[in-house]
């Protein structure tokens, strides 16, 4: 995975990051180097499960490696602050296997 342009105009903003092992850590990008490793700060890891809601761990500044990254994505944070993810149900996403 190369850090492409499209991480740049990611900077200061905060983004949702799927791990390979299933994680869902959302922050504020702030970097990143060529091998994809990224920094964000203010993050949490979302948790879900079918039985309670969604729980949000707090991370703080947080470092990810790349090479455990599969997904890095925009987050609109209008839409996401009108979701209740207290009432929010859902399998935990499944480690990836290479």
């Amino acid at each position: 995975m190369s850090a492409g342009p499209g991480l740049e105009s990611l900077v200061d903003q905060t983004i949702s990051v799927i791990t390979n092992d299933g994680r869902n850590i959302v922050g504020v990008l702030k970097g990143f180097d060529q091998a994809t490793n990224i920094i964000l700060d203010e993050s949490h890891e979302r948790v879900y499960s079918t039985k309670e809601g969604v729980q949000q761990l707090v991370l703080g500044l947080y470092i990810i490696r790349g090479d455990n990254i599969s997904i890095v994505g925009e987050l609109d944070e209008d839409l996401d602050s009108n979701l209740d993810l207290s009432k929010l149900r859902a399998h935990p996403l499944k480690p990836v296997i290479h």
